[in-house]
């Protein structure tokens, strides 16, 4: 081989060399590129990972969710679920409150509602049923709300100063439980999504639904006429009765029987009809008119019955005043109301109807009214009017269940500080209107501090704590006559006005009128306010009540 052809080979085999280095090189550098390209989408998953992750926690932080999600839409309006969550919240702590003296026994308080069956035939849990009722709820303030916005009814100063008021109670709460804020305090009672400004939407459409309601029924009015028809054919519905009675059952007659293995007692034929022949003769006794010719005669005979034998404390009729004809039982209330003299006496069967062996129905005499009528009262009487002038106690220890009780010396003090309003007010012209001027200056009664502490037309059946309504229903009462009342809520100053124009009897038949009225027109408006549910899973349904 030539030199030349040496120099060529070398050459061919250094660039061959070369080529493969480079090739390994290139392999490398692919290799490194895949890498790097692999490495980079993991790297943008991870980063698109992190975002995900941050941004779904950041929202679900935000409260964006439950404000954007529609938990339910009424008539045309829609209701988000931070919105429903105050009407959900706060309409089950009311509802567990008003019936807790039973619910205690249906529900466990301190386990989740949506974990807590309602309806174990449908699976229904308490949180459905409760929202259902919630969702009610919200179609009724929706529809009057927006009835009232119509009609350019508008809260009065007093009722938007409550509002306000609700609010800075709210910022003082959160002072005091450590929030930063009120929008952390309300998304701790009510749930993510909560803010000051939705609340205060949700107090004020609340309190101008309730508000335009009561307008509209103070608003609607009878006149002599329309009371006097209503009434035409139901007049002992509005009178009320004062009596005795005594309800003797047969069962109490009954003898012997059979005692099965379960323990249920079994009586023949025979036994039945002489207990039925003892009440009979029972009930001659107490009925004779040569014997029972006063109420203590026959309570004497009623305690004599063989019956009412082996008792700690004898055993009397019950004494009914003033009882309304229609909370009385029906076949009472009727003989009551007939051709009656004080000293009337009879007996009333009370009966029951069932079907024999042969699928014949049988009426059996279960027991006896025995009633004794002493007197009624058409309830002609004016209704009253007074104003009056609260002391609220101060102070006071709460117990685990909410109630607050107060101390001697907290009463004592709230006692002096009524008696020193009720001497500044004598010390005066002891007029009515400066009665009034003073209950608005003093008063802690806010609700009728505008109205100079007016409450009228108060009757034996009005709604009133016992101790209040007797002193302003007293008829010994005159013009002026001023004295001091101790309620549960402290101290009253009491001024008694005068006599309504309207008697008892007529407030009832204005009332069961208005009722109607009310009903229909509420009725109206619901028509148009369909419900749709929407979503739920933000609403807090696993709320517990303890």
């Amino acid at each position: 081989m030539s030199a030349s052809s040496k120099k060529k080979l070398r050459n061919s085999q250094d660039g061959s060399k070369l080529t493969e280095r480079q090739v390994a090189e290139q392999k490398e550098s692919k290799k490194l590129k895949l890498y790097t390209a692999a490495f980079v989408v993991v790297l943008v998953v991870m980063v698109v990972v992190a975002l995900t992750v941050g941004i779904t926690q950041s929202i679900s932080n935000s409260g964006i969710r439950e404000r954007k999600s529609v938990a339910m839409t009424v008539g045309d309006e829609t209701v988000s679920s931070a919105q429903m969550s105050y009407y959900f919240v706060d309409y089950v702590r009311n509802y567990y409150s008003q019936n807790s003296s039973y619910l205690q026994f249906m529900m466990d308080p301190s386990a989740a509602l949506d974990s807590q069956v309602y309806n174990p035939e449908t699976g229904e849990t308490w949180a459905d049923f409760l929202l259902g009722m919630a969702q009610d709820n919200v179609r009724s303030i929706y529809a009057l709300s927006t009835a009232a916005e119509d009609a350019g009814y508008t809260l009065s100063e007093t009722e938007e100063a409550s509002i306000e008021n609700t609010i800075s109670n709210m910022r003082l709460y959160a002072q005091i439980y450590g929030f930063s804020d009120v929008d952390s305090y309300l998304q701790a009672m009510y749930g993510k999504g909560s803010t000051e400004e939705s609340y205060r939407e949700y107090c004020r459409r609340s309190a101008l639904a309730s508000s335009y309601y009561n307008a509209h029924a103070e608003s609607l009015t009878y006149d002599d006429a329309a009371l006097r028809e209503a009434e035409k054919d139901s007049f002992d519905s509005y009178s009320s009765f004062t009596y005795n009675s005594y309800y003797m059952s047969v069962s109490k007659f009954l003898e012997g029987g059979t005692t099965d293995e379960n323990g249920t007692t079994v009586y023949s034929d025979e036994e039945k009809a002489a207990a039925s022949a003892a009440a009979e003769a029972a009930v001659k006794t107490l009925t004779d008119a040569e014997t029972i010719t006063s109420l203590e005669a026959l309570d004497d005979a009623i305690a004599a019955l063989s019956i009412n034998q082996g008792t700690e404390t004898p055993v009397t009729s019950s004494s009914y005043t003033d009882k309304l004809y229609t909370s009385i039982d029906s076949d009472v209330a009727a003989w009551l109301a007939g051709n009656r003299k004080e000293g009337d006496l009879t007996a009333i069967p009370r009966t029951s109807v069932s079907t024999d062996d042969s699928g014949a129905e049988v009426t059996s005499t279960t027991g006896y009214y025995i009633v004794w009528y002493t007197g009624r009262n058409d309830n002609l009487e004016p209704l009253d009017n007074v104003r009056h002038i609260l002391v609220a106690f101060e102070g006071g220890t709460t117990d685990e269940n909410g109630v607050t009780t107060y101390s001697d010396e907290e009463k004592a003090a709230a006692k002096t500080q009524a008696e020193d309003i009720l001497a500044q007010w004598e010390s005066g012209d002891r007029t009515e209107d400066s009665f009034a001027a003073l209950a608005t200056e003093k008063t802690d009664d806010t609700a009728s501090a505008e109205s100079g502490g007016l409450y009228e037309d108060i009757s034996p059946a009005s709604n009133y704590v016992a101790s209040f309504k007797n002193w302003a229903v007293d008829n010994s009462r005159k013009v002026g006559d001023t004295g001091i009342v101790e309620t549960e809520y402290g101290y009253h100053v009491m001024y008694y006005c005068g006599e309504s124009a309207l008697t008892y009897r007529d407030s009832m038949i204005a009332n069961n009128l208005k009722n109607a009225d009310m009903q229909t027109w509420y009725d109206a408006l619901l028509e148009a306010w369909t419900v749709v549910p929407g979503e739920t899973k933000y609403l807090p349904l696993s709320m517990t009540l303890a």
